[in-house]
């Protein structure tokens, strides 16, 4: 019998051993233990019935209007066009809701954005605003006959609302209008104020429509406790070993900038080139920031959304998220492999044009690159141009932000009254989801109110499908009668809730 001591060795690795097994152990059981939990979402509000093919006639009745977002106020018949569509459009909505144009008090801010108070029976309590758009995106010229019904033709056939706009945004807007002329003839009297504020400019930043009614409402002192705006949807099988339907509420979004790099150089004869010029520089500025993007990040809104769906995954990717605190670096490669979830855990810029040489036989004496930078939450537009100029490394390359530009949104709390009356009225109305916090990637109105309102929620109440993605600011866009008759429901409960 060999009595001899054990070497170092062997001593160092059982303990490292024994180290990762009891690792391993605390994660497996923090995955076992984070199982979902009870959401009591309190007794559901007596509601009026919603008939489906009325509420879809309306908006289609909306979506046949043409409101086409014009590419800018200076080409003056387009603007014409817009404004002569935007008059129609409001005309048409105060013919179809007439209880909602009697009693609530409507004015237009901004020339063509419409304003709605529906004041409370209790002075003390905090207002609430549901905002919307009535503008659309313009039809991709030459794409027009890949539509299965005319992309304005508001067409209804096999339970489906045809055209543009049937998504983005008319159907937020004739959701909640619906809602308030069913609450209204059923006699509600909401305990506190609700007020109502669709722009008419928000597929060009918002800056007439949005931008005026917020201004509007801050002069006049007025605040609210949360702005409801659009953003998150409900989706199913989007997300690996999450079977349940999911309500993505956005808590946050991103900011924006439109970052352009200018080189000047001598130009000349191409048949004569230098080792490289404007272009060449502009090409390796591009090489550099595709090989270096801005740095992974897993916190605020995307942390928030992969915590909450955690509990409801299956078992491996449960515990996989229920352990960011040591598999951040795992998850962030994981999901920087899709550009979907790329862009939820980084800054991404992009380029996007470029515009250089006169001649094909002439070396470009000037060349510009934009770059489309969409800001994580937590950053800013300065350190986005700070961060490009370090990558490139060309002082003579200039770089600046042109345009609109604007920093992320602040990241609204999930325990405060919207969040939870939001996640209440996706429980009675989607009972099979479950309602998660996310990051919205692209840009809402909702940002425009952020003076007025203490928190920010963006949650368009409608079912996307895999095909429904594609749709939005794309060809054959549409929505179910049925989910136009489940969004409506949504906005009425949120209104029940928040104002009984």
């Amino acid at each position: 019998m060999n009595d001899a001591p054990r070497p170092r060795r062997w001593r160092w690795r059982r303990w490292v051993g024994l180290g990762l097994g009891g690792l391993v152990g605390v994660m497996v059981l923090r995955g076992l233990l984070n199982g979902p939990e009870s959401f009591d979402a309190g007794p559901a509000p007596s509601l009026p019935e919603v008939d489906p093919m009325a509420a879809a006639e309306r908006l289609a009745r909306a979506v046949r209007i043409e409101s086409v977002t014009p590419s800018s106020s200076d080409d003056a018949p387009q603007y014409a066009a817009h404004v002569a569509a935007m008059k129609a459009l409001h005309q048409q909505l105060e013919a179809d809701f007439p209880l909602v144009h009697r009693t609530l008090a409507r004015e237009t801010v901004g020339e063509l954005s419409l304003l709605y108070h529906w004041p409370g029976t209790d002075p003390s309590a905090e207002p609430i605003l549901l905002t919307g758009h009535l503008d659309v995106v313009p039809v991709e010229p030459g794409t027009e006959g890949d539509w299965t019904h005319p992309p304005f033709s508001g067409a209804i056939e096999d339970g489906v609302i045809w055209g543009r706009g049937a998504l983005d945004d008319k159907l937020g807007v004739v959701g909640i209008l619906q809602a308030i002329e069913l609450l209204l003839a059923q006699g509600f009297m909401p305990r506190r104020t609700i007020v109502l504020g669709f722009g008419h400019d928000e597929e060009r930043g918002g800056l007439g429509g949005a931008v005026a009614i917020a201004a509007t409402l801050r002069d006049r002192g007025e605040r609210f406790a949360f702005v409801l705006d659009e953003g998150g949807s409900l989706v199913r099988d989007a997300i690996p070993g999450l079977e349940r339907e999911v309500a993505l509420v956005g808590v946050a979004e991103k900011g924006y900038a439109q970052v352009v790099l200018t080189v000047h150089d001598e130009g000349g004869h191409a048949s004569m080139p230098p080792p490289t010029g404007a272009i060449g520089r502009l090409a390796t500025a591009i090489t550099r920031l595709q090989d270096e993007p801005m740095p992974a990040r897993i916190d605020g809104g995307t942390r928030m959304m992969l915590e909450g769906m955690a509990p409801h995954m299956s078992f491996p990717m449960r515990t996989a998220l229920s352990n960011l605190w040591i598999l951040s670096p795992v998850i962030e490669q994981v999901m920087a492999a899709e550009p979907p979830s790329n862009a939820a855990i980084r800054t991404t810029i992009a380029p996007t044009m470029i515009d250089a040489g006169i001649a094909p036989n002439v070396l470009a004496a000037n060349a510009e690159l934009t770059l489309n930078a969409r800001i994580l939450p937590g950053q800013t537009i300065d350190g986005v141009l700070d961060y490009v100029r370090e990558v490139i490394d060309d002082p003579g390359i200039e770089v600046r932000c042109i345009d609109e530009c604007w920093n992320p949104s602040a990241v609204s709390s999930t325990d405060d009254e919207g969040f939870l009356l939001v996640k209440r009225a996706v429980a009675h109305v989607y009972p099979e989801a479950v309602t998660v916090p996310f990051l919205v990637g692209g840009a809402t109105d909702s940002r425009h109110y952020a003076e007025v309102a203490r928190q920010a929620y963006r949650f368009l109440p409608i079912r996307l499908r895999a095909a429904d993605r594609t749709r939005i600011h794309g060809t054959d866009e549409q929505i179910a009668v049925e989910d136009l008759a489940n969004a409506v429901r949504f906005y009425m409960t949120v209104v029940a809730l928040a104002a009984a």
